[in-house]
C-alpha cells in the first residue's frame, strides 16, 4: 500500500536512487506484453534497465507480489479519462469497450487471479469514474456495485476468448477457419446430421455468416443484450420493485 501510494521512507542522505518505482513497474509491464507474465523477475526486469543488478531492484520493491499489484493499477491508469457524453446505455458502452481495449492491450491480465487488488490509486479513481456512469438512475448503491461487477466479469470472460484465439493462431501457424478447414474431411465422416439436425443447421448458418467464429461480434451481440437487462433493472426500480 505505502508503494502503491508513493508514502515509503525517502532516504534523507547518501546518493541519489538511480531508478524509481514507476520505471521498474514499467519495464515489468513491457516485460509482461511482450511475453506473458511468467517472463517477469527481477533478473529480467534488471536485463531490461540495464547497469542494474537484480538484487538491488529489492531496495524499491520486495517482491514480485507488490511488483504485481504496483503493475495492476499502473495499467488502471490507461483506463482513466473522460467517458463520453450520453446516455446511461452509451456509457456504460463505453465502461465496457473501454475495459477490453485493456484486456487486448495486456493479455497478460487474464492469467492474474485477483482475489483481493491492491487497492492503489488508479483502481480507486476507476470505480469512482465507472460508478459516475450509473449514479442518479434509480439504482441502489448495491444494484451499483453489483452491476460493475457483471459488467467487468462479462468483459474479463469475452476478452479471454479473444485473447486465446489470437493465442492459438499465434503458437499453430493457423486462423481459426484454416483450422476448421483442415478438420472437415474426418467431421464430414463423423458427422451426422440426422442426429445432429439443430446443431447442423445453426452451425452450418453461423459459418456461412462469419466463419468459425468472430470474438469482436460476440463482445458486442452479449454486451448489448447484458445492457437490456440493465434497461429493465432500471425500470424496475423506477417502479419501486
Amino acid at each position: 500500500m505505502t508503494l502503491l501510494w508513493g508514502l515509503q521512507d525517502k532516504p534523507k542522505r547518501g546518493p541519489k536512487p538511480r531508478l524509481t518505482v514507476d520505471q521498474i513497474t514499467r519495464a515489468a509491464i513491457e516485460l509482461a506484453d511482450a511475453e506473458g507474465f511468467e517472463a517477469v523477475s527481477m533478473r529480467r526486469i534488471a536485463e531490461k534497465l540495464g547497469g542494474v543488478t537484480a538484487m538491488s531492484l529489492y531496495t524499491y520493491v520486495p517482491g514480485k507480489g507488490e511488483l504485481l499489484d504496483l503493475m495492476l493499477d499502473a495499467v488502471y491508469g490507461e483506463a482513466l479519462g473522460p467517458i463520453p457524453q450520453g446516455g446511461w446505455r452509451e456509457r456504460l458502452e463505453a465502461v465496457a469497450r473501454r475495459n477490453r481495449r485493456l484486456y487486448l492491450s495486456h493479455p497478460w491480465l487474464i492469467q492474474i487471479a485477483i482475489a483481493r487488488p491492491g487497492l492503489g490509486p488508479n483502481l480507486l479513481a476507476k470505480y469512482e469514474l465507472e460508478l459516475s456512469v450509473v449514479e442518479g438512475l434509480g439504482l441502489t448503491d448495491v444494484d451499483m456495485d453489483l452491476l460493475l461487477s457483471m459488467i467487468g466479469d462479462y468483459v474479463h470472460g469475452a476478452a479471454r476468448a479473444a485473447i486465446y484465439a489470437a493465442q492459438a493462431e499465434k503458437h499453430t501457424g493457423m486462423t481459426d477457419n484454416q483450422w476448421w478447414e483442415a478438420h472437415a474431411p474426418l467431421l464430414e465422416k463423423v458427422w451426422d446430421p440426422a442426429k445432429y439436425p439443430v446443431a447442423s443447421r445453426v452451425g452450418n448458418t453461423a459459418g456461412q455468416e462469419y466463419g468459425a467464429g468472430d470474438p469482436e461480434r460476440s463482445f458486442e451481440f452479449g454486451l448489448q443484450r447484458l445492457l437490456d437487462g440493465v434497461e429493465a433493472l432500471i425500470a424496475r426500480r423506477a417502479q419501486g420493485r
